[in-house]
């Protein structure tokens, strides 16, 4: 039996946020065809360096995995877009610092996944709803050189990876600035489905999903 596992955030453990309404895992278990299961390994507040310790929790029948971290390490890096900087180029000196850390410690959760031999569909971070517009175009900014990262280490994979920026893009896709809501993790949810039952895993190539299909 086919059997999905969901590794990595509260984008994908947000049923904290859904006020008791479905949250991704549950949306993926009710519209997965029958003969497939899925089991939720992914922690609210978990960062790239929490991956290794989800793995050890696999199940010995899973089949498919699906990875959705680096939020949690862009938010606590979020101090660089309020540093002082002489110049624009010095800031994004130190954007770049961040992102170096961050391209290490994601690379080594998506190897850690890798290892695992299984298929694996790995997911950009999104842009969140912050009410504030001016501080939404800097998240989004700066979130473009974390998302290259992970397009960048998936597409060397040949994986399949879900654009989130373009999935969860209205606002009632969150239940706060940062996290899923209900009518957002019922788009995630069918996106993993597709991903996982529709792509092939067999290419020569990547394929990046998103939006309507």
């Amino acid at each position: 039996m086919p059997h999905i596992v969901l590794l990595g955030d509260s984008t994908l453990d947000n049923g904290s946020y859904t006020g008791g309404k479905p949250d991704v895992i549950s949306q993926v278990k009710e519209r997965i065809a029958g003969g497939w299961k899925a089991s939720l390994l992914a922690v609210d507040g978990a960062t790239t360096r929490g991956i290794g310790a989800q793995l050890a929790r696999l199940p010995r029948d899973a089949s498919h995995l699906v990875l959705s971290v680096g939020g949690n390490d862009a938010l606590g890096s979020q101090s660089v877009l309020s540093a002082p900087a002489r110049t624009t180029a010095e800031g994004l000196l130190q954007l770049a610092a961040v992102v170096d850390e961050f391209a290490a410690d994601y690379r080594k959760a998506l190897q850690a996944c890798l290892d695992q031999r299984l298929p694996l569909v790995t997911c950009t971070i999104y842009h969140g709803n912050f009410a504030d517009r001016q501080y939404q175009r800097q998240v989004a900014t700066a979130l473009a050189a974390f998302n290259d990262v992970i397009l960048q280490a998936s597409i060397e994979n040949r994986l399949t990876v879900l654009d989130l920026r373009r999935i969860c893009n209205r606002p009632e896709d969150y239940a706060n600035p940062i996290e899923p809501s209900s009518i957002g993790g019922a788009k995630i949810a069918d996106a993993i489905i597709h991903a996982v039952t529709a792509v092939p895993n067999n290419r020569q190539k990547a394929v990046v999903l998103g939006g309507p299909r």
